[in-house]
């Protein structure tokens, strides 16, 4: 019978998180009833975003239908999203994209929002499910749980993490789980190369 930690680290796999959010993503990327590669006013980009993005929450969340009147809520959001993808006056920098058609366009904005939402939304997942894990663990389990995993997983962490009893791992090692996922993909990707 597989342990608590096995379980859970079952559950993280990047095929169950990571590439299943991304997936519905791309769904939504390509269900999106899209006005064109081109939006030349300011408002009408931003409406559209919103749109999109109520589409992107009610895919990535399965949700049945998408929610609605909450447009200035998501228009908030999508400023905040862009600044992440494209810096500081990134909603500025987005709409020329989208006015000009210039660097993919609407097209490439809309990606850039969907890979925002898509790390925020994997990373809430990866946390709750660690959450759980880790405050249903007794004091000895907590413990524990470190060896375990440095006995399987501790040949794949960089060795500055595991030097000198891998007190690294030991003094955060929620934080370790959430980001086994991600060293499980990346490790995946150099096998396929």
């Amino acid at each position: 019978m597989a342990s608590r930690l096995e379980q859970l680290l079952d559950s993280l796999d990047p095929d169950r998180t990571l590439n299943e959010v991304a997936r519905r993503a791309d769904e939504a990327i390509n269900t999106f009833p899209s006005p064109g590669s081109q939006i030349t006013d300011w408002d009408e980009f931003f409406r559209c975003l919103a749109r999109f993005h109520q589409h992107l929450d009610a895919r990535i969340l399965r949700l049945r239908e998408e929610v609605r009147g909450a447009e200035e809520f998501y228009r908030g959001r999508c400023v905040h999203l862009l600044t992440q993808a494209f810096g500081p006056r990134g909603d500025k920098a987005a709409f020329e994209m989208a006015r000009t058609g210039a660097e993919g366009g609407l097209y490439a904005v809309l990606k850039r929002v969907a890979q925002a939402v898509v790390g925020q939304y994997a990373e809430n997942e990866l946390g709750a499910r660690v959450g759980h894990y880790w405050n249903e663990l007794s004091t000895e389990e907590k413990l524990a749980a470190p060896d375990e995993y440095l006995r399987r997983y501790g040949h794949l962490l960089p060795s500055e993490l595991t030097e000198g009893g891998a007190g690294r791992i030991r003094a955060d090692f929620p934080k370790v789980l959430r980001e086994h996922p991600r060293i499980i993909q990346r490790l995946r990707q150099i096998g396929r190369t």
